[in-house]
């Protein structure tokens, strides 16, 4: 693990266009791709032909796009500002719950209680929502929280980290510490966010049926075009002057000091965007796959969205979408075929990046596409 960790990333400073011909290509084509071709696939082609696209791989490919958002943020901070982060499962849970919280006032009275509280409050004999339930019947209220409960956090905890001056695999462990004392937090039933068990059996939202395939589609419309819309935000933010200080942080912070720059709020702005971004994330997450449990913003999860980073390639913001597609799809597969061999292939994947690939899949891409031309 520390080779990729301390794998040089180079820095390339970009002017002029956001993106070259290619590039705009290949966003083009992931658009029409999401907002055209899934739901033609989906809606129009019968369920019976070859070309159908099934509501279980809609509800997959819409999943991994939320951890392609989660591990998108990951390369802000870690690809191109050297902040290794193994606590942004937290804020990815986080936005999840805000989103959460809103769908299960959605339920109303169609719970198995039949009572307007969420039926895990009245299995624990609560009489009425606790206070931070307050915003819980309003969606746009809820969707202010998804966006500020991770955030806020995200600015306290780095505000004061960052001013402290703790970098390195010690703010990774503080990280971890973070998430998992935040899970041991939400697994007590008294805290009023579901236990063990989280929050599930959704039925609507925004008063329209969450099982119907329109809605399905309505979803994984939205969480595309967020993707895009933050890869493109990314792009802007790495070009620019912002994101080249960002990279001369993660080179060398001590000569950014020494220049006049304060790496403080440099630092504690991408992450504080980068925490945002999960939270909106998890938002996506929940009504596409119905559950949020403490189990989301376990350490483990948080290593995970490292590890997605890694494996497609730091420093590239596609990488890491590649390798959220990469893992996941391979998990899916994994655990169906050979699901006692799932850890072990997640394993020996990321050592054989560690010692191997040190650039990811995209670097590796790369690296044969010059040899082509040399």
């Amino acid at each position: 693990m520390s080779a990729v960790l301390t794998s040089p990333v180079p820095l390339r400073p970009r002017r002029g266009l956001l993106l070259g011909p290619k590039s705009w290509s290949g966003l083009l084509a992931a658009l029409v791709t999401v907002t055209v071709l899934v739901p033609l696939l989906n809606l129009a082609v019968p369920a019976g032909s070859a070309l159908h696209l099934s509501d279980y791989h809609v509800t997959l490919v819409g999943k991994i796009m939320c951890y392609a958002i989660a591990a998108l943020a990951m390369d802000l901070i870690w690809g191109y500002t050297g902040i290794l982060s193994l606590g942004h499962g937290l804020f990815f849970a986080l936005g999840g719950y805000a989103m959460g919280m809103y769908l299960m006032r959605q339920i109303g009275a169609d719970g198995n209680y039949g009572s307007a509280l969420p039926d895990f409050m009245v299995f624990l004999d609560w009489k009425e929502l606790p206070w931070h339930w307050a915003l819980s019947d309003s969606f746009l209220g809820q969707m202010l929280l998804v966006v500020l409960v991770p955030g806020l956090l995200a600015f306290v905890f780095g505000f004061f980290a960052f001013r402290s001056r703790i970098k390195g695999v010690y703010f990774s462990i503080i990280t971890q510490a973070l998430t998992y004392a935040a899970m041991l937090l939400f697994f007590r039933n008294e805290t009023g966010f579901g236990g063990n068990n989280g929050f599930t059996d959704f039925k609507r939202i925004l008063d329209l049926p969450l099982a119907t395939p329109s809605m399905r589609m309505t979803l994984f419309v939205l969480t595309g075009l967020t993707l895009i819309g933050f890869f493109l935000m990314a792009r802007w933010i790495v070009n620019s002057k912002y994101g080249r200080v960002l990279q001369a942080i993660r080179d060398a912070e001590s000569r950014v000091m020494f220049t006049g720059y304060d790496p403080l709020w440099y630092k504690l702005s991408i992450w504080t965007l980068s925490a945002v971004m999960c939270g909106i994330a998890g938002a996506l997450y929940v009504p596409q796959v119905g559950i949020i449990n403490p189990g989301e913003m376990s350490p483990a999860a948080g290593i995970e969205i490292a590890v997605w980073a890694a494996v497609g390639g730091r420093a590239t913001l596609i990488g890491p979408i590649v390798g959220a597609f990469f893992v996941n799809g391979a998990k899916s597969w994994f655990t169906v075929a050979f699901p006692e061999f799932w850890l072990y292939f997640l394993g020996a994947l990321f050592i054989a990046v560690t010692l191997f690939l040190p650039q990811g899949i995209v670097g590796l891409f790369r690296k044969f596409k010059k040899e082509e031309h040399a």
